[in-house]
């Protein structure tokens, strides 16, 4: 317990930073898939949104830990009526925060208004570690962290399982988005219960019948249990969406306007 309060009170800014300078470095000297010029400028245009994000959360992180305890203290949600070892506890909240973002991410490519602002992160066309980055911070705010405090209303999850899920979410995300090659054992063993890089990448696919699958981010579980799984082989990936394909609008600016402009969805061409 000690260890787990330790490590979860590591500032998650170090976090981010360690992965993304250890996952960014085997980039530029390992052999990749896929074959990206003009990294840094790539780098900087997504660190951009993550430097919002963390301004924007000065205020909003507080309301969203504020609500969840407020939840807690009053034994709203199903946890607080069982009675259950600390750890499985922990574990089962941390399967209820990844369960409720699943659905949230499938309705973010379902629902118009969600789909605007999460069309940001799909918009890059060169995927690489820094795109953990691009998101707009107006959908992690007002959609994710809502999310989050709904979780702790269902379900009745604390602070603490919180920050478990995302300490593990963020490896899982770096893991996932990183331009590097994994060993093809990971997906017929790990890749039954856990997301896998070849399972993101789908997901990050230019047709959208593959953008529209594996919107899982930890346990794909979920979409092998709700029949949005799919596979594809690697060398047929085409990432990026096509309306985005464009180097002006692949610019943080735009970008940051561009869930404020109507933008029709091209369709694949195959």
């Amino acid at each position: 317990m000690e260890l787990l309060n330790s490590l979860l009170e590591i500032d998650p800014s170090y976090i981010i930073l360690g992965l993304l300078a250890f996952f960014f470095t085997l980039e530029q000297v390992l052999r990749t898939p896929f074959n990206f010029k003009n990294r840094a400028k790539h780098l900087v245009n997504n660190l951009l949104f993550q430097v919002l994000l963390i301004i924007l959360n000065l205020f909003f992180i507080t309301i969203l830990v504020f609500s969840i305890e407020l939840l807690n203290s009053h034994r709203i949600g199903l946890l607080c009526f069982i009675e259950l070892p600390f750890f499985t506890k922990l574990v089962l909240s941390v399967l209820f925060y990844d369960l409720t973002t699943y659905w949230i991410h499938r309705a973010s490519h379902k629902i118009p208004l969600f789909w605007r602002f999460h069309r940001v992160h799909h918009s890059d066309t060169t995927m690489d570690s820094s795109t953990v980055f691009r998101f707009h911070p107006l959908e992690l705010i007002l959609i994710y962290q809502t999310g989050n405090i709904l979780t702790a209303l269902i379900f009745g999850t604390d602070g603490l399982s919180m920050a478990l899920y995302y300490f593990i979410l963020y490896i899982f995300f770096f893991f996932e988005h990183s331009n590097l090659n994994y060993p093809k054992w990971i997906d017929n063993i790990l890749g039954l219960v856990f997301v896998m890089p070849n399972h993101h990448r789908v997901h990050h696919h230019q047709d959208q019948q593959y953008t529209d699958s594996n919107y899982a981010d930890i346990v794909i579980l979920w979409d092998r249990l709700f029949g949005t799984f799919k596979e594809l082989p690697i060398e047929e990936m085409k990432y990026g969406l096509k309306e985005f394909d464009t180097d002006n609008k692949q610019t943080f600016i735009y970008l940051m306007k561009s869930p404020f402009i109507k933008i029709e969805r091209e369709k694949n061409d195959e």
